[in-house]
């Protein structure tokens, strides 16, 4: 498999390559691709930036793959990873070999770092990304493009909608389902269920707005 990656700008990401390098020496990462034109032609951490997006019809082919590393935004990153398929790319999974997969669900264009826990009968959906320390609770579900910080903790038995953000430390508790594109706020605690859309803040967590809507 060859992989190129989109967005050079996490050199953490370089370390989480060079692990999958040690584990799978077939896996050949070729590249990056990244919009800002002022990084075309540039080096990052060893890998060429080639271009942006243009760059995946030329690219695309049976045994290549693209990761998505958008993070910042769960809208922009559910959009890039469909303009890459829209291309004709296809995605594939960028995750650190340290994390147990045993009795896992996983979909396609994932991002996972270094010591994620996903505990036994967790369920990931397609173009979504879980950073470093964050915990699954078993049985819980994960919607397609959504965004975990780093040391999260997802409670057992829960169900995160389809684009959702969900900051740094945050705590969900069991059984706890949280809507589509909904926003949880760094350190918040989200105690009760989330509509759709929503904006939560606090300990316990309180909706405070909600988001444009999307889609």
């Amino acid at each position: 498999m060859r992989i190129y990656l989109l967005g050079a700008a996490n050199p953490e990401t370089i370390r989480i390559i060079r692990a999958v390098e040690r584990a799978s020496p077939s896996v050949e990462f070729c590249g990056m691709l990244d919009n800002d034109p002022s990084k075309r032609g540039q080096s990052f951490f060893g890998l060429p930036v080639l271009g942006g997006l243009e760059q995946v019809p030329m690219l695309k082919g049976d045994e290549v793959g693209f990761v998505n590393l958008i993070t910042g935004s769960t809208r922009i990153r559910y959009q890039t990873s469909k303009n890459i398929l829209s291309s004709g790319g296809k995605l594939t999974n960028l995750i650190h070999p340290n994390i147990d997969l045993t009795m896992t669900t996983l979909g396609v264009g994932l991002y996972l770092q270094e010591s994620v826990i996903l505990q036994a009968e967790v369920e990931v959906g397609d173009n979504t990304s879980i950073h470093m320390a964050a915990v699954v609770g078993h049985e819980s579900k994960i919607g397609h493009s959504v965004f975990v910080a780093h040391a999260v903790s997802i409670s057992g038995c829960c169900e995160i909608g389809d684009g959702t953000f969900v900051g740094t430390n945050a705590t969900i508790l069991p059984r706890v389902r949280v809507g589509r594109w909904v926003t949880i706020g760094a350190g918040t605690v989200v105690t009760k269920d989330v509509p759709d859309f929503a904006v939560v803040v606090g300990n316990p967590g309180k909706v405070i707005k909600f988001n444009e809507r999307f889609e």
